[in-house]
């Protein structure tokens, strides 16, 4: 079973979400799911997604990334993605993600683009 480890942090007003695992069906989408929805029920709308320890991501975390954003969005916030593996950053050239995402390699570049 995939398994994801999803710790929060806080930065100023930017919820920053640091994840270890795989985002794939089942379990891991759901949580990052969860994770995502409280914040912004909490009324965080500035959240940052720390992608390095990610491994691997199936064509639901992609999914689950997109819904994320969307949901994001539509709150009046900004989801931004941190420190993307290689084989997380060819996903999302593949699949035309990344023009759709802010993209940071530095968490200071990350949370200065909030401001």
């Amino acid at each position: 079973m995939a398994q994801l480890n999803i710790n929060q942090r806080q930065a100023g007003d930017v919820a920053i979400l640091d994840l270890d695992g795989d985002i794939r069906i089942g379990d891991s989408a759901t949580a990052l799911r969860g994770a995502i929805r409280e914040l912004v029920a909490g009324g965080s709308n500035k959240i940052l997604l720390n992608l390095k320890g990610v491994k691997y991501i199936d064509s639901s975390g992609i999914g689950e990334l997109i819904a994320n954003f969307t949901t994001v969005n539509r709150g009046g916030g900004q989801l931004k993605l941190l420190n993307l593996t290689e084989k997380v950053q060819d996903l999302l050239v593949i699949t035309k993600l990344l023009t759709v995402f802010d993209v940071y390699d530095s968490e200071a570049d990350g949370l200065s683009s909030f401001k």
